[in-house]
């Protein structure tokens, strides 16, 4: 049976420059979470496979690059890859895409964000973390709208703070976080 209907939540972390290094500080000794992360990390091609295996050594949580079609389960940390737009339909099932870029970026954050719907007894958490740009503002919005969490990477941890700050001025984040911070929230949270 598959282990999506026995998790709560649904965790997308957005990530741009300066991105590994954040993801590794949070994911250092987190334990298993009662839900499924995506990440969406914008990097070269090149990187997908590395940062997949360089974060499974960190956490307990399984760590692997997304395929199109995979169906999303508990305690598995999806990684987007590269040069493809990442959905979740019905909150469950990868789809890859080919498409043009969204806020200067494939895979965007937004995109994925955007996808996520309301489904009782699932809850959705928005992470935005040090980046160029705004992508994964309107994400933080919609994921706000259906009544989910979202939470934005502070001022002095982030490497780049564009992407943080946008989705902070959108006046929708519950909480600015430094990496241990949101480690600690997740934990929080999710915790099994």
């Amino acid at each position: 049976m598959n282990n999506f209907f026995k998790f709560k939540y649904v965790i997308v972390i957005g990530s741009s420059a300066g991105g590994p290094r954040i993801l590794k500080e949070i994911f250092s000794g987190l334990p298993m979470l009662n839900g499924s992360i995506i990440i969406v990390q914008h990097m070269p091609k090149y990187i997908n496979r590395a940062l997949s295996e360089n974060l499974n050594e960190y956490t307990d949580m399984s760590v692997e690059l997304a395929q199109d079609g995979m169906m999303i389960e508990k305690g598995k940390i999806y990684v987007a890859p590269s040069e493809m737009h990442l959905k979740l339909i019905d909150n469950k099932k990868i789809q890859l895409f080919s498409g043009e870029k969204v806020n200067f970026a494939c895979p965007s954050i937004d995109v994925t964000l955007q996808s996520l719907k309301i489904e009782i007894g699932v809850k959705l958490v928005g992470i935005i973390l040090t980046g160029m740009g705004k992508d994964g503002a309107n994400g933080i919005k919609h994921i706000k709208s259906l009544g989910g969490i979202a939470i934005a990477q502070d001022k002095k941890t982030s490497i780049i703070y564009g992407m943080p700050k946008e989705a902070i001025d959108t006046g929708y984040v519950d909480w600015i976080l430094t990496p241990d911070q949101i480690k600690n929230k997740l934990i929080e949270l999710a915790g099994t």
